[in-house]
């Protein structure tokens, strides 16, 4: 069982390459695109990207899912014919939706605040959202295929040709804010070229609409789910911002991204966590397998929780070059980090809990999950933000997130039931809370130094042993496959 949590924390680590890797250089854009661009225009690009969010789901569908499900499955034995139909499907559907937003140029562009000047956007935004979506499927079938090192050479060689188009174009050709999406645009070209190879390979004019169907009938759902998820992560903003001011909102958001180091691990983890269970699921003792995952995620994902609370605020005030992480106006905001960090942990429960519902290849209530989730996000914001100004909105995001991996839970058991460790989860969340409130009425309102933080976090590592939250031969296995890493 070992050997299976090893290969998955080895792929967790070669994804979470380009997944950290891209998150640091989004980063370190939006100072750049900040000090470039004046605040309307960077407000077209922030429109923008939210409307390519959006879309994206559109342009798949749900074909992204439904092809993870079955290219993995040994019912479907023509793999060739398994990529090829819902690839054709993608790209007439890509056609009809890219001639649609066309027709629609001016309305789209009235509701994204484009000006005239900047129509050429819509032609760069259609040819990424398309490229985007012909990309998707090859990518999954690199996942399938465990070829963790070409799937991150792809995508850090494509992220890095962005950033520098970027800088080249904006800086040294004075480009204006359509470069951002040019840049883009060369950058997906260059991941769908690096994938022509995989096209010629498994590519060809046949289209099973048996098979098709069973696509729609899996990946339909995913749709208004994967709709639903979008504003689960982003409803906040507006209402943040109607119920209070455009300072309040620039707080909040300033310090909800410094919840990226929680991001990025469950984005890690996700990657290589969805080929894992589909490849392991006929395993003999793939339930106490899926067992210990959820157990060792947990875990890492509490002392990632910790680690970050404690020193965040260190962090953030570092200066280089006069200039703090994260200007002095928005420090006021840092005790929401803990928060949306424990949200985010939330969100990546529900990413295990899926597995259920993807062996079993029962998907129709993810929709309905992700709706009420969304739902609770919206009233939680309503009934905390007055009475707790941008502490209630991180609430209303932690409760929506509990929430989403609530529902998968409960649905995943009916169909999949796994006997987690619950004793042992029980134990960390305590021992989570206890220090939570150590943390905001000793850490925090005491302003304490490094040295006193070290300790805390020492104390806390201590006791995960001392209350068995890790077994000694748990700790001792992964404690020799860090340093394993480490040396090699």
């Amino acid at each position: 069982m070992f050997d299976k949590l090893k290969q998955l924390t080895k792929e967790t680590a070669i994804y979470g390459i380009s997944t950290i890797l891209g998150r640091f250089l989004n980063f370190i854009l939006v100072p750049f695109y900040t000090n470039i661009f004046p605040p309307e225009e960077y407000g077209i690009v922030t429109n923008v990207y939210a409307f390519i969010a959006i879309m994206n789901i559109v342009f798949i569908y749900g074909m992204d899912s439904a092809y993870l499900k079955f290219a993995s499955s040994d019912e479907f034995p023509d793999k060739k014919e398994t990529f090829s139909t819902p690839t054709i499907s993608i790209i007439l559907t890509s056609v009809v939706l890219t001639i649609f937003v066309l027709i629609f140029k001016q309305p789209v562009m009235d509701f994204l605040s484009i000006k005239p000047d900047y129509s050429i956007i819509i032609f760069y935004t259609v040819l990424i959202l398309v490229l985007d979506a012909l990309a998707m499927l090859p990518f999954i079938y690199i996942r399938l295929e465990n070829k963790a090192f070409k799937f991150t050479a792809i995508r850090v060689g494509s992220i890095v040709l962005n950033v520098l188009l970027n800088i080249v174009l904006i800086v040294y050709f004075r480009w204006g804010v359509e470069a951002v999406f040019f840049s883009n645009v060369i950058a997906s070209l260059f991941i769908l070229i690096c994938l022509l190879p995989l096209y010629f390979k498994n590519l060809r004019l046949k289209f099973n609409n048996i098979l098709f169907k069973r696509f729609l009938k899996f990946g339909l759902p995913y749709l208004p789910g994967g709709l639903a998820a979008i504003f689960l992560h982003v409803i906040d903003r507006p209402i943040v911002e109607h119920l209070t001011n455009l300072k309040t909102l620039g707080i909040y958001q300033a310090n909800y991204r410094l919840g990226i180091f929680m991001m990025l691990f469950v984005m890690m983890f996700q990657y290589a966590w969805q080929p894992f269970f589909l490849h392991n699921a006929k395993e003999e003792n793939a339930k106490e397998i899926f067992s210990k995952v959820f157990t060792y995620f947990t875990i890492t994902g509490g002392i990632i929780l910790v680690t970050i609370s404690l020193f965040i605020d260190d962090l953030v005030k570092i200066q280089i070059m006069n200039k703090s992480f994260i200007g002095e106006a928005y420090w006021g905001g840092l005790s929401i980090v803990p928060i949306i960090l424990l949200a985010y942990l939330f969100n990546g429960f529900h990413y295990i809990f899926s597995a259920g519902l993807f062996i079993r290849e029962k998907s129709n209530s993810v929709p309905l999950i992700m709706g009420i989730a969304a739902g609770v996000n919206i009233a939680v914001n309503f009934i905390l933000i007055p009475v707790m100004d941008i502490f209630g909105a991180a609430l209303a995001t932690l409760a929506s997130y509990f929430v989403l991996a609530a529902g998968f839970f409960i649905v995943s058991q009916k169909l999949y039931n796994i006997k987690y460790e619950y004793s042992k989860m029980i134990r960390l969340f305590s021992l989570l809370t206890v220090s939570g409130f150590i943390y905001y009425y000793t850490i925090v309102a005491l302003d304490s130094g490094i040295f006193l933080k070290v300790l805390f976090l020492a104390v806390f590592l201590i006791f995960l042993l001392l209350f068995k939250i890790i077994e000694k031969n748990e700790f001792m296995f992964m404690k020799n496959l860090l340093l394993k890493r480490f040396k090699g």
